[in-house]
């Protein structure tokens, strides 16, 4: 044990701080905190960020993309499952089209080309994600760029 690296520097310090700070103590002693600080510099090493994985109601996207309507609807709120229950309309029916074709003919890598629509009361889907949609605010078209957190809202309420 006499040989470990982190228990000599360990010593050398606590041995430095009784010297430069008496009875003070570790804790609140400037100069023992500089070398502690300096020796843990040292050991910290550039980590690894990991993202956590996006998941819609403990439902992760993956599955998300492959789900029905009617499988979809059933995990959303009471007011978009309503709507959906309805029927979906021609209109969102079009916009999705156009933005899969969008998505369809933009390279890898590349953000797909913005699609305009006054549909504000649109939910997202997950279908959606990775599209750019020109939003109508009354004035003029906000480009509104779907990601996975904005699934069961509105496309109006990123238009603002």
């Amino acid at each position: 044990a006499d040989d470990d690296p982190v228990a000599i520097l360990a010593q050398a310090i606590l041995a430095q701080a009784k010297s430069s700070c008496g009875d003070v103590g570790p804790k609140t002693c400037k100069p023992f905190l500089l070398p502690v600080r300096a020796a843990m510099a040292d050991d910290d090493q550039p980590k690894k960020r990991t993202f956590r994985k996006f998941s819609y109601r403990g439902i992760d996207l993956d599955k998300l993309l492959d789900m029905s309507n009617q499988d979809l609807m059933e995990l959303f709120r009471a007011r978009q499952r309503r709507k959906f229950s309805r029927g979906i309309k021609r209109a969102p029916i079009t916009l999705l089209k156009k933005l899969r074709k969008s998505k369809r003919e933009t390279s890898y890598g590349e953000k797909p080309e913005a699609v305009k629509t006054h549909l504000r009361n649109m939910v997202i889907v997950p279908e959606m994600i990775g599209s750019v949609v020109g939003v109508y605010n009354g004035k003029q078209f906000i480009n509104v760029e779907i990601k996975p957190e904005m699934i069961g809202h509105y496309l109006a309420e990123f238009s603002i």
